[in-house]
């Protein structure tokens, strides 16, 4: 253990193409925090997990419409109901334990879903929030768009912008109508896709939909305010809550 370098949980699951679970880590390890992975691909007991300081939920396949009382839609992709319901309880264990919680993408979606929201299975319009294939065919290129950031919220004092410009790979969403009561939106898309949801009264708990650990982010001066200082942000609150 080293109080300098808390000990952060990421969730890993099954391979998804244009996501690597290795970016989570070096962005976490950049912000000073040390990685270490939470296998996802079975049925999960809170109490058994190694001393941590902070919960950090992935990107990955679609989540199961069953979670939130839907019948699948014929364009919903693969999902992982055992994923489902693992992550599910990573997230409710930080909650409860107060401690610093960061979902990104599949993992803001479970947050909205966890609090009792629900979600759009399909976004029709592919520009600007879904990926496409590079020109070999084969990689996956993210949609980019801005979105625009709550006044007074977390984001908006992590970030000090009233406008990111971030990038996009999903196809599932959190609209408006689809916010779990007591969440607070912290970031819209200039087609009102919910962004960004907050946790009121927790000490760190924060979901983006975008991907800030794609190295394509950092790497960018124009687009880092939406990737690094939320891993800086994220970390420093795990190291001042210690514990791992």
């Amino acid at each position: 253990m080293n109080a300098d370098r808390p000990t952060i949980l990421i969730s890993r699951a099954e391979p998804i193409p244009g996501q690597d679970w290795e970016d989570y880590a070096t962005s976490v390890a950049a912000a000073g925090g040390a990685p270490r992975a939470v296998e996802v691909t079975a049925p999960l007991d809170a109490s058994g997990l190694p001393l941590h300081a902070g919960v950090i939920v992935t990107g990955g396949v679609d989540i199961d419409p069953a979670r939130y009382g839907e019948a699948p839609s014929e364009r919903l992709g693969e999902v992982n109901p055992v994923r489902d319901e693992a992550e599910a309880a990573l997230i409710q264990h930080a909650l409860r334990a107060g401690i610093p919680l960061f979902c990104i993408c599949r993992g803001f979606q479970l947050l909205n879903v966890v609090h009792g929201g629900t979600l759009l299975q399909h976004l029709e319009a592919r520009e600007p929030h879904r990926a496409r294939r590079g020109a070999d065919g084969v990689s996956i290129e993210s949609g980019w768009h801005e979105v625009t950031v709550t006044v007074g919220s977390r984001l908006a004092s992590i970030t000090g912008r009233a406008t990111l410009r971030v990038n996009s790979l999903h196809h599932q969403a959190v609209e408006a109508a689809r916010v779990a009561p007591g969440l607070l939106v912290a970031a819209v898309a200039p087609d009102g896709v919910v962004e960004a949801l907050e946790v009121p009264g927790h000490p760190w708990a924060l979901g983006v939909q975008w991907h800030p650990e794609r190295a394509e982010m950092a790497a960018d001066p124009a687009l880092a305010a939406g990737a690094v200082p939320l891993f800086e942000a994220f970390v420093a609150a795990c190291r001042a809550r210690g514990g791992g």
